[in-house]
C-alpha cells in the first residue's frame, strides 16, 4: 500500500495494492442529470449523500481498509488450510494407502479429516467475521452504488475514469441492513490515508459543496 504520506487531500487507494487514485468531484457527477438523480434515489435507500465529496471520501479510505481486511482474512486461514489437504492427500496418495492394514488406513483418513476440518471451521468463521460483518457489508453496499453512480455519469459524458473508483461491484457480501447502526470503523481496520471516520451515512454535507476540480 502507498505511504499516506503520499497523498493528496484527495486521493485514495483504488484498491487493495493500487495506485493512489483522486476523487472526482460531486459537481463533475452531478452534471449528468441521470448520475444526480440516480444519487438522490441511493441516497434516499442506503441513507448516505453520494454528493458530499468529503463523506464520499471517507466512504472510499474505509472501503480500501475493508477490502485488506477481507485479504488478510483469507490468507491466515486459507494458505493454512490449502497447506493441509494438499500435504494430507499427497501422503495419501504416495504413503498411506499402501499401508498394509486397513485400521491404519482409516485412523489416517479420520485424523487427517479431522485436522482439515478444523481448519476449514476457522477459515469459515474468519471468512464470517469480515464477509458477513452487516456493518461492512453496508459500507460494500454504499461504494458499490457509488461506483454505479460515477459510470452513469461517465456513459452521460463526465470526466470520470474507467472503472472508477475501482472497485469491483461485489455481488456478494454486499446487503445494505437500514437496521444496522453505523460505527465509527468495522473491528480490526486500520487507516487508510488517515481517515477513521464514518463511512457518511446521514451526511448533511451540501452537494458538491467541496468541490476541487
Amino acid at each position: 500500500m502507498s505511504d499516506s504520506n503520499d497523498f493528496g487531500e484527495w486521493d485514495f487507494i483504488g484498491r487493495r495494492g493500487g495506485e493512489v487514485v483522486t476523487l472526482v468531484g460531486a459537481s463533475v457527477i452531478s452534471a449528468v442529470p441521470e448520475a444526480k438523480q440516480a444519487a438522490e434515489k441511493a441516497r434516499r435507500e442506503l441513507r448516505f449523500d453520494f454528493l458530499d465529496d468529503r463523506a464520499v471520501l471517507a466512504l472510499l479510505h474505509r472501503r480500501h481498509d475493508d477490502e485488506e481486511d477481507m485479504f488478510k482474512a483469507g490468507l491466515v486461514h486459507g494458505v493454512p488450510l490449502a497447506l493441509v489437504g494438499f500435504g494430507a492427500a499427497i501422503y495419501w496418495g504416495g504413503v498411506a494407502q499402501y499401508w498394509e492394514t486397513a485400521a491404519a488406513r482409516t485412523v489416517y483418513l479420520a485424523v487427517a479429516a479431522a485436522v482439515v476440518g478444523v481448519q476449514f471451521l476457522f477459515f469459515v468463521r474468519s471468512a464470517l467475521s469480515v464477509w458477513g460483518d452487516p456493518v461492512r457489508q453496508n459500507l460494500r453496499a454504499r461504494a458499490r452504488s457509488y461506483r454505479e453512480i460515477a459510470h452513469i455519469a461517465r456513459r452521460g459524458g463526465a470526466d470520470v475514469p474507467a472503472f472508477y473508483p475501482h472497485y469491483g461491484p461485489y455481488p456478494f457480501a454486499a446487503k445494505f441492513h437500514p437496521e444496522v447502526a453505523d460505527r465509527a470503523q468495522p473491528d480490526g481496520s486500520g487507516g487508510s490515508g488517515g481517515s477513521n471516520s464514518s463511512d457518511g451515512s446521514d451526511s448533511s454535507g451540501s452537494e458538491g459543496s467541496d468541490d476541487h476540480h
